[in-house]
């Protein structure tokens, strides 16, 4: 059941986030500090798509790539909210071989940076490495952490956080990739495309 005290995740302006909304993953910070979450074509990869989850260098520039959050609990009705397990998908039109592509999840452990990369091809509604929560870091941001579900039955909600890890960036090729942090998980926002 959904919690009596479940906290809706709120865009920029203040209007809670609505799973058949698209939505621009943007840096709580500005200038170099800045940069939204984008698709890309991971460096080395075989994949027929694009399949990297990136953020760009900088504010000044392109935007992100729209996503969707697509909620465990959207049967209790419209709304995203903190702590709820979820998917994140890119919200883009595709050809039909490219729409596994659009969906996050985390990869393989990549010896070279030490980290797991966050990347495309994940399932909806699926106990694999494609949930993930949002939880809110501070007064104008939140963060993203990756939570794998263990269990053969998945809940919307858990208060033990326990097993979930942060998402943050690490350099990639010249690129700022999404991958599992233990430090400095990355700080942001949500912004809805018109």
């Amino acid at each position: 059941n959904l919690p009596s005290d479940a906290t809706p995740v709120l865009d920029v302006t203040g209007k809670e986030l609505d799973p058949r909304l698209s939505y621009r993953i943007i840096s709580t910070f500005w200038g170099a500090l800045g940069g939204d979450v984008y698709l890309g074509k991971s460096p080395n990869s075989d994949a027929p798509c694009a399949n990297g989850v990136f953020r760009y260098n900088s504010d000044v520039g392109p935007s992100g790539t729209p996503v969707r959050f697509i909620g465990s609990s959207s049967h209790f009705g419209q709304g995203i909210f903190e702590d709820e397990l979820l998917n994140i998908q890119f919200a883009i039109s595709t050809s039909k071989m490219c729409v596994s592509y659009t969906i996050w999840k985390v990869g393989d452990y990549d010896a070279s940076l030490g980290t797991m990369l966050l990347e495309t091809g994940g399932t909806i509604g699926q106990a694999d490495s494609s949930w993930f929560k949002i939880v809110k870091s501070s007064q104008f941001g939140y963060n993203l952490l990756y939570c794998p579900v263990t269990t053969t039955m998945t809940l919307p909600f858990s208060s033990d956080d326990q097993f979930c890890l942060k998402v943050g960036v690490v350099h990639q090729n010249g690129k700022r990739r999404l991958a599992l942090v233990k430090d400095n998980p990355l700080d942001v926002s949500f912004m809805q495309v018109q």
